[in-house]
């Protein structure tokens, strides 16, 4: 699993929506979900708007607003003990080409639906998973058959994620032939002990071996992932895997803090055997990315988000989150898949078998959905957004009617207070300690209704 935390692919597991969670005091990493990716809560979502998604499907596209894709495979050599997202590593060649199959009826449905409109892709996305667990002849097999009802050639970004001990070096060259333009790297640590704890499937000579290979295919953009907080992570580790990063120079930094969801390996770890989180808690962790935000910028990178350094800031980096916090529709395929069409969202069957046997028949693979107010909406759109580090209030008055300052005046003039942001007239800035802190800002936005509720 690459550490693609915009990507809500979530399994089917109940994943608790605990306050203690999500705020700014928390200490200790408890099992339970931090990471905000969406609004009202997946929770909220069910069968009984499958009928608005199918509207919004057949009818055509919003005016002026963006479209994306998603593609999900969903494939992994080993599962990471932190994952929480939808993988398998059971499937032999027999599987793979089965699910192939699916996902590109799965888009050759799609394309052909009213809300398509005619617009070209802004952004493509290639997610797990493990999307470069597939063979060479795979991947041109998956062009081949995509390319039969769409074209990604227009896109601004095509993004693939990798994990480095798949690649070979005729992989990094069919990636770039694919027409990829961000390769992300799912690196998450250079120590190799700390690699084998946490389950991961690589280790360090691999990602310089692939390191050389993406290297000489010059790809426009390359993002190292790390996880600040990884079971058995120190200081001295800490800083090492940073200043490794540095040496490297990829064009942008993701780092993850890390959390426990409940269906993740350690989580059931935890409640099972009663044990003591093995995660460094909160504080810790928020340290740990802020020397690493010190550190890249001393090197000549620019803090492009609350998880994210990048080093040009002219370059297109990220269009994926970008657009899509700022309410882009996101056509998104395969099993367990989240999109969003013309302000309604939904989910893909989550199930193997329930996925493809949808797609055999002939049927979207649809499991279940939600039509959200204007006001979710305005939410859903001011906390994403915010995720980024900043917010307009004039864009929020044009898009939604809406002065956000007016909103939420308690919250706003609370989180100054706290040193959390800066207002300037109509400039809302997240602070160092704020962008530290981010996703545990965002809870009191939230309706009164989802304050309590189960997040997934």
């Amino acid at each position: 699993m690459n550490s693609v935390q915009l990507l809500p692919i979530f399994l089917t597991i109940d994943l608790a929506y605990l306050n203690s969670s999500m705020t700014t005091e928390s200490t200790k990493t408890e099992v339970g979900s931090y990471f905000i990716s969406n609004y009202p809560p997946y929770s909220q979502w069910g069968d009984e708007d499958l009928p608005e998604v199918l509207q919004a499907m057949a009818s055509p596209p919003q005016a002026n607003t963006p479209l994306g894709l998603y593609v999900h495979i969903p494939f992994c050599r080993k599962r990471c003990k932190f994952c929480y997202f939808r993988v398998y590593t059971d499937k032999n060649a027999g599987d793979i080409e089965r699910y192939m199959a699916a996902l590109s009826k799965e888009i050759e449905l799609v394309s052909q639906q009213p809300v398509m409109g005619g617009r070209q892709f802004r952004f493509v996305y290639f997610g797990g998973g493990t999307p470069s667990y597939i063979s060479v002849k795979q991947l041109a097999r998956l062009k081949e058959r995509l390319q039969a009802s769409i074209s990604w050639d227009k896109a601004e970004e095509v993004t693939f994620e990798c994990e480095p001990g798949t690649l070979q070096e005729s992989k990094v060259h069919a990636l770039k032939e694919f027409g990829v333009t961000r390769l992300s790297l799912g690196i998450e640590n250079f120590n190799d002990e700390i690699l084998r704890e946490n389950g991961r499937a690589h280790e360090s000579p691999e990602v310089y071996q692939a390191w050389e290979w993406i290297e000489a295919a010059d790809f426009p953009n390359v993002n190292i992932d790390l996880i600040a907080g990884m079971v058995g992570e120190t200081w001295d580790n800490w800083k090492e895997n940073v200043k490794k990063t540095i040496e490297l120079s990829p064009e942008s930094v993701p780092i993850y803090q890390m959390e426990l969801p409940f269906n993740t390996v350690y989580s059931q770890d935890i409640l099972g055997e009663k044990i003591e989180t093995p995660v460094a808690d909160w504080p810790l962790k928020r340290d740990w990315v802020n020397y690493a935000f010190d550190e890249l910028a001393a090197a000549g990178y620019s803090t492009s988000s609350a998880y994210t350094m990048i080093k040009d800031t002219s370059k297109v980096s990220f269009s994926y989150r970008d657009n899509l916090f700022g309410g882009a529709d996101l056509i998104a395929t395969g099993v367990a898949s989240v999109g969003h069409i013309s302000g309604v969202h939904y989910q893909n069957n989550a199930e193997w078998a329930g996925y493809l046997e949808s797609l055999e028949e002939g049927e979207l693979p649809l499991w279940r959905g939600l039509k959200p107010t204007p006001h979710q909406l305005l939410i859903r759109e001011t906390i994403l957004l915010m995720k980024r580090g900043y917010l307009n209030v004039d864009y929020f008055r044009h898009k939604f009617g809406v002065d956000i300052l007016e909103e939420w005046s308690d919250v706003w003039q609370q989180y100054v207070e706290e040193g959390m942001l800066t207002i300037e007239g109509d400039d809302i800035r997240l602070t160092r300690q704020g962008l530290l802190v981010a996703d545990g800002l965002l809870h009191v936005f939230f309706e009164p209704q989802h304050q309590d509720v189960r997040y997934t």
